[in-house]
């Protein structure tokens, strides 16, 4: 939120206060033309301010509600019948994490990507917090459910992990909220969820969390190409 928003607001706030003073006093001295000058003027400053700061609020809130941030770029090539290979490029993380690039076979015709996800309370949200997420695991994914079942698999970890011991990196948000949960009210839930998407040769997409969930979008053609038809044969 851009810091006018508020500071604007405030001013004019003020600058409403001191005409409303002003003219209350200009009204017990008997000056009673100004003290309604400076009244009317007063109390117009103060209902604008007023006005201002709903707008600004209303704004926010619809930001820290909107808000989203990226995950990881994922691009995928083909190799073979229903045989890809998957470059991950993972996004730095607010608790400093690492960015990181991998690349993973996969068989089958869709990518999907899970992750543990910590959901705030949409007033924890519009107050600053952001959905937390840990990357879990990277699969491939079959349209069909009889080759889903008997098919050849493809599983990847994706968790990113602290060189110097092995361990997985900490993200304190989320081992707080776990720990202490039935203490934190601004915690709505913590769950896993994912996003997949159909694997095609040269196709990229980039995965958003937002204050919901994991998300993914196309951004080349030929992404765009296979999300639009690639789902139509589904069985």
């Amino acid at each position: 939120m851009v810091w006018w928003w508020w500071v604007v607001p405030a001013v004019v706030a003020l600058l409403g206060l001191v005409l409303l003073i002003k003219g209350l006093g200009a009204l017990f001295r008997g000056k009673v033309i100004g003290g309604l000058v400076g009244g009317v003027g007063g109390a117009g400053f103060l209902a604008a301010a007023m006005i201002a700061t709903l707008l600004a609020l209303d704004v926010q809130t619809y930001s820290r509600l909107t808000f989203e941030r990226p995950v990881a770029t994922v691009t995928t090539r083909q190799i073979g019948p229903q045989y890809f290979e998957a470059t991950v490029m993972q996004a730095a993380n607010d608790e400093n994490l690492p960015a990181a690039t991998n690349l993973y076979p996969l068989h089958g015709d869709e990518w999907r990507i899970e992750a543990q996800v910590l959901k705030w309370k949409p007033w924890a949200n519009v107050l600053g917090l952001n959905t937390q997420y840990r990357l879990d695991r990277l699969s491939g994914r079959y349209q069909s459910i009889q080759q889903e079942i008997n098919a050849e698999r493809s599983v990847h970890p994706l968790a990113i992990t602290d060189n110097d011991n092995g361990l997985p990196w900490k993200i304190s948000a989320w081992d707080t909220a776990r720990k202490y949960r039935k203490y934190i009210d601004a915690v709505d839930t913590l769950y896993g969820g994912a996003a997949y998407m159909p694997m095609a040769d040269g196709a990229q997409y980039e995965l958003w969390i937002t204050q919901s969930g994991l998300i993914a979008r196309p951004v080349n053609d030929a992404a765009r190409s296979a999300s639009s038809g690639g789902w139509t044969e589904v069985r």
